[in-house]
């Protein structure tokens, strides 16, 4: 049998002590200010929105047949009516002329009415649903003979 021999560790350098430097005040950098990240939207073709037309304000008709009563603002077609506003007075009974561009007919007022409320006269400055017999436009003159 062999005498087994004790080895000696081995000799490892010395650790020389590491010196930290000296503190100094730290220096402020400036910081960059990170911007919001924005989604990319998918394309998607919107449909046009559909814009209100001004009134159109016309050349008044210069042979009118009698008194100026108002113009037309509205027409319901579903339901014969227009919408009236009214410079003068106006009664069920009386007789009417309604002249536009591609309108010219006379007819006696047989319904009249305010907010939905059958009345039998109206006054100046009334908005009044008129029956009338045929299609009016907006724009569209009212006279009283």
């Amino acid at each position: 049998m062999k005498k087994k021999v004790a080895r000696k560790p081995a000799k490892r350098p010395a650790k020389k002590p590491v010196k930290k430097p000296a503190k100094k005040p730290a220096k402020k950098k400036p910081v960059a200010k990170k911007r919001p990240v924005l989604k990319k939207k998918p394309l998607v073709r919107k449909k046009p929105v559909a814009r209100k037309k001004p009134l159109v304000k016309r050349k008044p008709i210069l042979a009118l047949e009698g008194t100026l009563v108002g113009e037309i603002t509205h027409y319901f077609p579903q339901v014969n009516a227009a919408v009236v506003k009214l410079q003068i007075p106006l009664a069920v009974g009386d007789t009417i002329k309604v002249k536009g561009h591609t309108t010219d007919f006379t007819e006696q007022i047989t319904s009249l009415q305010i907010d939905r409320v059958p009345v039998q006269t109206a006054k100046v400055g009334d908005e009044i649903g008129l029956q009338v017999k045929s299609r009016v436009r907006r724009g569209d003159i009212v006279t009283k003979l």
